[in-house]
């Protein structure tokens, strides 16, 4: 337990030798093999660590690196009191961090690997694989930090790598695009997190994650201030894992290359938002407020995205609607007090949503580029492993019995029910069960339109099929095996499990008790199964069955439904027209009036000093100075009589002595 701290070093690692030698210097090999490289040995220590953590006897474990910011002593909201403010750069090893640095090492061990092969004829290969380093190095110190500023520099930097790896192909304006609108939105969110722990040093005095914890159970925060920070921190997590509002990011993210998608968008960095609340569960629990708008607003996005999905036909997209209805579905988990459950499912998606989307990108590598599913069909014995693999990702997302995403969707559900049992509530259970049914028909939907009937792929495209290389293949396949066993460390009692992973996270998010009878509790299992089961059965019907077409039939009968579904609600015009529009026209306004009103105002001061400065220029110059001027003329002038006066001979001056003489005599006489 004395290394888990260098978890993250061989990644950074990675990104220094890749980022500033491997452009020049560095072959293909060379550079995979370092990026590779880092991201195993991350793995390896995330694993000995992990052993030793269960080992251990112990609940955590800290390593304070140094101190960040030196202690001061700083007010705190009620004026009197007042706290030493310190802020280590540490890290914390418990359960809930032993299972993250599993997942973003583990599954972005295998993305590493399978991007060898798919990346392999693109011309940005050093920058590519730098920039997957770059991520894992920020997601692990997101998961590792010991306080909230530690979590803040994983934060930003999962979000910067996130624009990074979007925008990858930068030259399409599609690309660039996206990178900038999630990096955009995500700043949104970002703005509500830092709120938050702005709010916990004022009236707490700390954001290490334990004393929050301890404060908060010496009753040293007033439920009212502890819904308003853990609503800020919400705020954060929604557009970070792509809620309502703040979801519109992530489908256009589909842009970057495909293991971006399934590293960034499936595995890892949308659950930051989840691993954020869980990791706040004590302030989540004492708002209970807090709580129930997690709760809410999981369940809504789960099924607002599930209708979403159904209409797509980019198959990408599909699954990038899937992303956000699944993490809908965690959130719905923490929001009904089961973080285990949560964290549970957040695992299990890891595994089947990163073989969908890399099962995804080999049937794009098959077919030269192509995602539209209209322009698919019949593929299963074209490219039969693809297809095995892809159709055990599409059984385990469905909750299909003995599948991991089985036992972890019906936990959340089996939570919900016993939240609305206590508290008359069934709106997260009921949102629940409508998101399975759909998460079933459009993951089959998906299956159906692309390795099911007649092709309807371009000839030139026909012609080139073909199953993806080894390197490809190999990590779908291990994703495929932890898609059918990942879930059985969490087997209910009912089905002669003891929930393994509920109790492992339970040291760390507490125990979560449903509460009902084996017999309900059974019941509840049969009906989600059965909604599963009859969203696959309809979407056979509709896409096999049915029709040979893609159901064209059903897009005619119900045109105005799926003209709402497949505009996405119309809420991105709805951004874009209104919001963004109008912080354009905003933006376009307060330039005129810069340019108009206040650099006026300075010009027409500027203006005016000028004029100013010249009339006191004239006055100086010809008034002042012409004054001054004058009197030195006029006592030139008169100097030069006098000179002529001062000949410096006496006979000159004994006649004007005489002459004055004369002059006074005739004057007196005269008179």
């Amino acid at each position: 337990m004395n290394y888990f701290y260098l978890i993250p070093l061989f990644p950074l690692l990675g990104v220094l030798l890749n980022g500033l030698l491997g452009i020049k210097y560095f072959s293909k090999k060379t550079i995979h093999s370092i990026a590779v490289g880092a991201a195993g040995l991350s793995f390896l220590f995330s694993v000995l660590s992990f052993f030793a953590l269960l080992g251990s006897g112990q609940t955590v474990f800290l390593k304070k690196l140094f101190t960040w910011v030196p202690a001061n002593w700083v007010n705190l909201a009620d004026k009197i009191h007042g706290a030493p403010f310190q802020i280590d750069f540490a890290f914390r090893f418990d359960s809930l961090t032993a299972l993250m640095c599993l997942v973003v090492t583990g599954v972005g061990l295998l993305i590493h690997i399978y991007s060898i092969g798919y990346m392999s004829h693109d011309k940005s290969y050093a920058r590519f694989f730098t920039y997957l380093n770059l991520f894992t190095f920020a997601m692990l110190i997101l998961v590792l930090g010991a306080n909230l500023a530690v979590m803040f520099i994983g934060w930003e930097g999962v979000g910067l790598c996130s624009y990074l790896l979007i925008g990858f192909w930068f030259t399409k304006d599609s690309a660039a695009n996206a990178g900038k609108k999630a990096f955009i939105t995500n700043r949104v969110g970002d703005f509500g997190f830092i709120l938050g722990i702005g709010l916990l040093v004022f009236f707490l005095g700390t954001v290490d994650f334990a004393d929050i914890g301890n404060a908060i159970n010496q009753g040293l925060l007033s439920k009212e201030t502890a819904t308003l920070i853990a609503l800020l921190m919400f705020v954060g997590a929604t557009g970070k894992s792509a809620q309502i509002p703040l979801y519109t990011w992530l489908p256009d993210a589909m842009e970057g290359p495909t293991p971006v998608s399934a590293l960034i968008h499936a595995a890892t960095m949308v659950t930051a938002g989840v691993y954020m609340v869980a990791r706040l569960n004590v302030l989540f629990s004492f708002s209970g407020t807090a709580l129930m708008v997690v709760a809410l607003v999981g369940g809504l996005t789960a099924v607002y995205s599930a209708t979403i999905a159904l209409v797509q036909n980019d198959i990408k997209r599909v699954l990038a609607y899937s992303t956000i209805s699944q993490i809908g579905y965690m959130f719905l988990g923490l929001g009904v007090g089961a973080y285990a459950a949560g964290v549970f499912h957040l695992m299990t998606h890891a595994f089947f949503k990163s073989l969908l989307f890399l099962s995804a990108g080999s049937v794009i590598h098959a077919l030269s580029g192509e995602q539209d599913m209209r322009r698919m069909g019949g593929l299963r014995h074209r490219i039969p492993w693809t297809y095995r693999v892809f159709l055990i990702g599409a059984i385990a997302i469905a909750g299909v019995p003995g599948f991991s995403g089985f036992f972890s969707k019906d936990e959340i559900l089996a939570s919900a029910f016993a939240w609305g049992t206590h508290s008359g509530n069934y709106i997260p259970w009921v949102l629940g069960v409508l998101g399975a049914g759909m998460t079933a028909f459009y993951m089959f939907r998906l299956i159906f339109m692309t390795f099911f009937g007649k092709e309807r792929m371009k000839e030139d495209v026909s012609h080139h099929i073909h199953e993806s290389p080894a390197a490809m293949l190999t990590p779908l396949k291990i994703l495929a095996g932890l898609s059918i066993i990942g879930g059985f460390v969490g087997v209910p009692a009912i089905l002669g499990g003891n929930n393994w992973i509920g109790k492992f996270l339970g040291t760390t998010v507490g125990h979560h008790e449903l509460g009902l009878s084996h017999g309900l509790e059974f019941g509840l299992m049969a009906l989600s199964v059965g909604v599963g089961l009859a969203g696959i059965f309809l979407s056979y019907w509709i896409y096999v069955h049915k029709s040979g077409e893609p159901a064209a039939w059903i897009v005619e009968k119900f045109r105005s439904i799926h003209r709402i579904l497949v505009n996405k609600y119309f809420v991105d015009d709805f951004y874009n027209e209104v919001i963004v529009a109008g912080v354009m026209k905003l933006g376009k306004f307060l330039g005129r009036f810069d340019l108009g009103v206040i650099d006026g105002v300075v010009n027409g001061a500027a203006f005016m000093t000028r004029l100013v400065s010249r009339l006191s220029i004239w006055v100086d110059t010809y008034l002042v100075d012409g004054a001054v001027n004058g009197t030195a003329a006029v006592g030139r002038g008169l100097s030069l009589g006098l000179r002529r006066v001062q000949t410096g001979y006496l006979s000159n001056y004994a006649l004007g002595i005489v002459i004055g003489l004369f002059l006074a005599i005739a004057l007196i006489f005269i008179a």
